[in-house]
């Protein structure tokens, strides 16, 4: 049929808007449809109903192509600063296999009601796709200033024309509000946690002199789960006193609510932070919120320590790491050189298969791979300087020596560094023996004949034994609740530290861990409900004097709950400590031990939960080896502190949905902090590569 030998029907019965993009065209007594725009003839027929027309506008492409066209621009031409796209069409070869569900559009103002836009079947939610935006800028670390760059704003006009784009103030603001609910998200789990909460604090630096101060909780959950949250991420006055960071650090504790509930705090090594831990504690103690009167309250960072130490090291050995330097740049300034040293080593018979390398003095495992590849090398230089009288800079004999000797000391500290950070969050029983093998280490190298070494040795220690006397029963205890170990471990490095003495110190361990023990007796729900029903039974009218008494009387408790254990029922830590120990093996869990095992030391569990939560190091493997500072980015720095704050916290928060996806592993997070030694030298074929950034996932 053709349509001039046909009738087009005009009827107000055509009541469906469908008929708006179908002509019904009648020859007789049939009655076909045709489409306004790709011309397909369907029918007509009243019989027919309109569900199969409405089924072809779904299909038909050209309808489809030119109403999404004409409804964009219409958007386009109600929106004040848009972005203008030159030549933006939909091109029927790159819509192959592709169906567009659109079904009468008809865009008016009305339909974006809620910001809700709706094409037919299609629905865009216009707020949650502008905060699915602001939680990739904070999950990735992505600049806000993204939202800004024309090539975003012509992928998402092409993706999804009728997302309305935001600006910089929008998507900040977004990413406001997501971190308020985070926080109180966060709030509510530390507010329900049962057991305590231990805090470390850094400083970070930004540009212009900025310094942010990171609070940094650590806890066990109620799994048994080490969790570790950034809590605030606060601008200081660069001028600021050991009195305003200590009230700062305070101020946050009160705004989470988590000063009753603080068991530790770790902060670095520095005789500047002992006036601050002295005023955290003096006002915690005022409230009896610390355990036995905050003995396990000030803690220092290991790692830390280790930093300190290193730098005294590379300080004593500074001129023979500047020969050596020297003499590997040498080597490697010309060809002609470097295959006479080869001839030298062939001759000193050196058989190693390392690669002489430069170092990046800001970070000082690369200094110590440096002196390890070249003290191997150490009889080829001195051949080279024999015929080389260009070479004048090999070290002497001695300073090899000394080389040697420090680098053993150093490899020592690399070992141990990557015990401290290796896992994600490791627990507290970890660093007792490493510890003392720096102990013992440390002694040996007091004892030294070469005079350098021992004064060296005599520096480092002074700084270890301040460690060794704030740390050192913390550490103790920490051991002694890994079930592998118990007492026996104490008693194995006491006694070649102390040697005669050991015994003294021993019982000081035990008379203390006795004592931390009671008081989580005291405070555990347990003993809270025997009290309750003892005061019930006292009778419920002297209610009021009743607890102002049991507050006078809590030495009484402790006392009573002191005398009971003489008695014949043994306590959880006496049973503990006589079972037998348990087999060490690869695959122990001591967190999935203590879960297991709850049941059967219900307190003793309880001061596990908060002793092995302790956060004896702060620093994780990414920064560990460098010598400066954590920086602040370029981006994150140009940001106000709120907004800085707020990326930062939230994107701690929210990390576990990163690592819970399946794509995480090819998709990490853009870093908030710069290592500024990432630059490194490259010699040989061997790339002694810095960690190029600290992203925060702790």
């Amino acid at each position: 049929m053709e349509i001039s030998e046909s009738v087009i029907v005009r009827s107000s019965r055509l009541k469906s808007v469908v008929w708006n993009d179908f002509d019904r065209v009648k020859k007789g007594d049939t009655c076909v449809a045709i489409c306004r725009h790709c011309k397909k003839k369907l029918s007509g027929s009243s019989t027919s109903g309109t569900s199969h027309l409405r089924n072809h506008l779904i299909r038909c492409r050209r309808r489809s192509n030119h109403d999404v066209a004409q409804l964009f621009a219409s958007r386009e031409k109600k929106k004040e600063g848009a972005v203008t796209l030159s030549n933006y069409n939909f091109d029927e070869d790159q819509r192959k296999d592709e169906v567009l569900n659109v079904v009468n559009i008809k865009f008016e103002q009305d339909q974006v009601k809620d910001g809700i836009s709706n094409i037919g079947n299609n629905v865009i939610d216009q707020k949650r796709s502008r905060f699915d935006l602001a939680r990739m800028i904070i999950l990735h670390g992505y600049p806000l200033t993204m939202v800004e760059h024309l090539g975003f704003k012509i992928f998402v006009k092409n993706l999804q024309p009728l997302f309305d784009l935001v600006s910089l103030n929008g998507v900040e603001a977004d990413c406001m509000e997501i971190y308020e609910k985070e926080k109180q998200k966060m709030y509510e789990v530390l507010d329900k946690l049962s057991g305590k909460i231990s805090l470390g604090a850094d400083m970070w630096n930004a540009s212009g002199d900025v310094q942010y101060l990171c609070l940094t909780s650590q806890y066990i959950d109620e799994s048994w789960e080490l969790q570790k949250k950034i809590l605030n991420f606060v601008i200081m006055d660069p001028s600021h006193t050991e009195d305003m960071l200590s009230e700062v650090i305070m101020t946050c504790l009160m705004d989470w609510d988590i000063d009753r509930k603080l068991f530790s705090m770790s902060l670095d090594c520095c005789s500047t932070n002992d006036n601050i831990m002295c005023r955290i504690r003096d006002r915690l103690s005022q409230n009896r919120f610390l355990l036995c009167d905050g003995q396990l309250f000030d803690i220092r960072c290991a790692a830390n320590l280790v930093n300190m130490m290193v730098q005294d090291a590379l300080e004593a050995l500074s001129e023979v790491t500047c020969k050596i330097r020297e003499s590997i740049r040498y080597v490697k300034s010309s060809q002609a050189v470097q295959e006479k040293f080869n001839e030298m080593a062939q001759q000193a018979r050196v058989e190693s298969q390392k690669f002489l390398c430069l170092d990046n003095p800001l970070r000082w495992n690369l200094t110590y791979f440096m002196l390890e590849a070249a003290l191997e090398y150490k009889d080829a230089f001195s051949l080279l300087q024999e015929h080389d009288s260009a070479y004048t800079m090999c070290p002497s004999d001695t300073e090899w020596e000394r080389a040697g000797a420090i680098a053993g000391y150093l490899k020592l500290f690399i070992e141990v560094t990557h015990v401290f950070s290796g896992s994600k969050y490791p627990t507290a029983n970890i660093y007792f023996p490493e510890i003392c093998d720096i102990h013992l280490q440390l002694i040996d190298l007091c004892n030294s004949s070469d005079i350098l070494i021992s004064t060296l040795a005599l520096k480092m220690k002074s700084k270890f034994d301040e460690y060794w006397k704030k740390c050192s029963l913390a550490l103790a205890v920490a051991a002694i609740l890994d079930p592998r170990f118990k007492m026996k471990l104490v008693e194995y490095y006491y006694s070649k530290i102390y040697g005669s003495n050991a015994t003294v110190h021993i019982d000081d361990i035990s008379v203390s861990i006795k004592a931390l023990f009671n008081e989580h007796a005291i405070c555990s729900p347990l003993a809270s409900l025997d009290q309750g029903l003892a005061w019930q039974v006292g009778g419920s009218g002297r209610l009021g004097a009743g607890n102002y008494s049991r507050d006078r009387l809590v030495g009484f408790d402790k006392f009573l709950h002191e005398t009971s254990q003489s008695q014949s029922v043994k306590s959880d830590l006496d049973k503990y400590l006589e079972e037998p120990l348990f087999p060490r093996n690869v695959d122990f869990s001591i967190l999935n031990w203590w879960k297991v095992h709850t049941p059967k030391y219900p307190i003793l569990s309880m001061m596990a939960r908060n002793v092995l939560g302790i956060p004896m190091s702060k620093i994780a493997l990414d920064s560990a080896f460098n010598m400066e500072g954590r920086v602040l980015d370029h981006d994150r720095s140009s940001l106000s502190p709120a907004t800085v704050q707020a990326l930062v916290c939230a994107q701690d928060w929210m990390r576990n949905e990163l690592e819970d996806s399946k794509s995480f592993s090819g998709h990490s997070t853009l870093p908030l902090c710069v290592d500024t030694s990432q630059q490194v030298n490259v010699i040989s074929g061997s790339r002694w590569g810095g960690y190029m950034v600290l992203g925060l996932k702790a």
